[in-house]
C-alpha cells in the first residue's frame, strides 16, 4: 500500500501545480487548502513505510497537521466565496483552534489525551499504527463538525443577506467537506487497513480545481450591465442609502471593456466602498499596506480612475 499512498502524494503535488497554472484569480485560503493535501498524503506515505513506532507517530502527526489546517482553509475559502470579509481576529481564532487541536493530537501518547498508547504492525507489507484512544479522541470529531456547521451558517447567511459572491459554489465545497467527514467517520468505526481519505482528498481537489477553473471569471464586465439594468428598474435611491452591493454593481459597470476583477481586487473594492482606510484594509486582510496600494492601483486602472474621489464620483454618474 505504500505505493498507493505515494501515488496519492504525487497526485496532490500535481494538482497543486495545476491549480497554480490554471486558476488566474487565486483565493489565498483555497491555495493553502491545495497545499494542505500534499502534507496529509506525505504523512500517510511515511506512515506506510515506517519501521519504528517513533517514526510512525511522527508520520501520523504530519498527516494530522495537514488535516487539521485543511478544515480551517475550507471554512475561510467558503467565507470569501460567500462574499464576506475575513478579519484578522477570525484568522487568529481559527489558527488558535488548529494549534490547540494539533497539540492535543501530537502530544499523544506521551500525554494520553488523544491516544492512550500506540503500537506498530505490518499489514500487506505496509506499516499500520494501532491506537488505543484517549478521553479527548472525540475532540477532533467535534472540531470537524464545528467547522462544517460554520460553513453551512456562512452559506445560509450569504443567501439570506444577498451578498455578491458564489454561495452555490460555496455549497458545493461544503458538500465535498461533508463527504470527507463521512469517510473519516467510516474509517473510525470500521476497521479498514487503508486510509481512504488520501483518495477522497485527491477527488475533492480535482473537483474543486475543475469547478473553480470554470467559474473563476464570475465578475466579468459582460454580467454587470444586466445587474445594473435590473437595479435601474427600481425606484431611484439616494447614494447615502445604497447598500455596498448596490455600490459595487454601479462601480463595476464602469470596468474597461474586457476587464475582470480578481477576487482580491473585488474584496478590496468592497472595503474601499465601505470607506475603510488603507491601514484598516491591510489589517483585516493580513497584508502589508504596500500590497494593498499595489492592488488598489491595479483596481483603479481597470475602472479608469486614479483616486478614491474619482471612484466615489462613479456612484453619481
Amino acid at each position: 500500500m505504500t505505493i498507493e499512498y505515494l501515488i496519492c502524494f504525487l497526485a496532490s503535488i500535481g494538482l497543486l501545480i495545476a491549480y497554480a497554472l490554471m486558476v488566474k484569480n487565486k483565493e489565498f485560503w483555497l491555495t493553502m487548502l491545495f497545499g494542505c493535501v500534499p502534507v496529509v498524503n506525505l504523512g500517510y506515505t511515511l506512515l506506510a513505510a515506517a519501521n519504528t513506532v517513533e517514526f510512525a507517530v511522527l508520520a501520523n502527526d504530519i498527516a494530522y497537521l495537514g488535516s487539521v489546517f485543511l478544515s480551517m482553509c475550507m471554512l475561510l475559502t467558503i467565507v470569501r466565496l460567500c462574499g464576506f470579509n475575513i478579519k484578522r481576529k477570525h484568522v487568529i481564532i481559527c489558527l488558535s483552534l488548529g494549534v490547540v487541536m494539533f497539540a492535543v493530537i501530537a502530544s499523544s501518547p506521551m500525554i494520553p489525551l488523544y491516544y492512550k498508547s500506540v503500537s506498530l504492525e505490518t499489514v500487506d507489507g505496509s506499516a499500520k499504527l494501532v491506537k488505543e484512544y484517549g478521553v479527548l479522541h472525540n475532540a477532533y470529531l467535534v472540531y470537524l463538525v464545528g467547522y462544517f456547521t460554520a460553513m453551512i451558517v456562512a452559506i445560509v447567511h450569504s443567501v439570506k443577506v444577498g451578498k455578491i459572491g458564489k454561495p452555490k459554489f460555496a455549497g458545493f465545497i461544503a458538500g465535498v467537506v461533508c463527504g470527507n467527514i463521512v469517510v473519516w467517520l467510516f474509517e473510525k468505526f470500521i476497521d479498514w487497513n487503508y486510509e481512504f481519505l488520501s483518495v477522497t482528498y485527491i477527488i475533492s481537489e480535482l473537483l474543486l480545481l475543475l469547478v473553480y477553473w470554470m467559474m473563476q471569471d464570475y465578475i466579468h464586465v459582460s454580467k454587470i450591465p444586466e445587474l445594473l439594468h435590473e437595479s435601474r428598474r427600481q425606484a431611484p435611491v439616494d447614494i447615502a442609502t445604497m447598500t455596498v452591493e448596490e455600490k459595487i454593481i454601479k462601480v463595476l459597470s464602469f470596468l474597461n471593456a474586457g476587464e475582470i476583477l480578481a477576487a482580491r481586487e473585488r474584496q478590496i473594492l468592497e472595503m474601499v466602498l465601505q470607506n475603510k482606510k488603507r491601514k484598516e484594509i491591510a489589517d483585516e486582510l493580513c497584508l502589508s499596506e504596500n500590497t494593498i496600494k499595489t492592488y488598489t492601483r491595479t483596481l483603479y486602472g481597470k475602472l479608469g480612475v486614479s483616486s478614491r474621489e474619482e471612484l466615489y464620483a462613479l456612484l453619481i454618474k
